[in-house]
């Protein structure tokens, strides 16, 4: 029912300040009678008013939108990234889990980044990339066992796609703090990554690519666990300052 009610609220836009219950039938794509229930409950929270020619958005959304923006994560870890950049002269990602993906919140190229698939974004399987191996390994892994299709996504011929080979595997990034891929994701790049520790759990990940036969510097393993560290510190701050913050997961 929430996801109608969003369905409701993004048909109004700038050219239909004010629209008729017919139009917002049709422009939902909901039945009426759906529409008419949503309206009462919507307009009940302020969210929606009537007008005489219909309906029209509510001061209640009016405040929400004027509202500043909460300082997220990735404000918090844009320092550390580039810092993490510049040691490496590589590009630098760092992303979240969503459901057995990651989705990639910022990204910060050198140069022309050879990697399309990792735009600000975009979303992968997990289980092709370094980010996502560094935030399934701090999962439940007996959970995930039974989650993982046996069969995992493909995006190269050198993904992982068996099910227990890949869990082996988040095993040892568990155990070392680490994570890797290579040609996994696209053919000619790899990663190393390490995930965001906050209050026990892997709330994102970042990640340093390369090009195949061109390593990155020595001491690059060891700067990406201090970044990790940075940016969990960071994050563990401004929770106990009692900012607010767009977080991928509750504490």
């Amino acid at each position: 029912m929430l996801s109608k009610a969003f369905d409701l609220l993004n048909a109004f836009n700038a050219n239909e300040r004010v629209m008729t219950l017919n139009e917002l039938t049709e422009a939902a794509g909901l039945p009426k009678s759906t529409v008419h229930r949503l309206l009462a409950r919507l307009m009940d929270l302020g969210a929606i008013e009537p007008h005489r020619s219909g309906y029209k958005i509510g001061l209640t959304m009016f405040r929400i939108g004027s509202m500043p923006p909460a300082i997220n994560m990735r404000d918090r870890a844009i320092p550390s990234l580039a810092a993490l950049q510049r040691f490496t002269r590589q590009t630098v990602h760092f992303a979240v889990l969503r459901d057995l993906d990651v989705v990639y919140l910022e990204k910060l190229p050198v140069g022309q980044s050879p990697s399309v698939l990792s735009a600000i974004g975009a979303r992968l399987p997990a289980n092709c990339t370094a980010v996502g191996k560094a935030l399934l390994a701090h999962e439940d892994l007996d959970e995930l066992a039974e989650t993982l299709p046996l069969t995992l996504p493909r995006l190269t011929p050198y993904s992982i796609q068996d099910r227990d080979s890949f869990l082996k595997e988040l095993i040892e990034v568990r155990r070392s703090g680490l994570s890797s891929e290579s040609e996994e994701a696209q053919p000619g790049l790899a990663c190393v990554g390490a995930p965001i520790i906050v209050n026990e759990f892997a709330v994102a990940a970042l990640s340093a690519s390369y090009r195949i036969g061109h390593p990155l510097p020595r001491g690059t393993y060891s700067m990406i666990r201090e970044t990790a560290v940075s940016i969990a510190e960071s994050v563990k701050l401004a929770l106990a300052d009692g900012r607010s913050y767009h977080f991928p997961r509750e504490f």
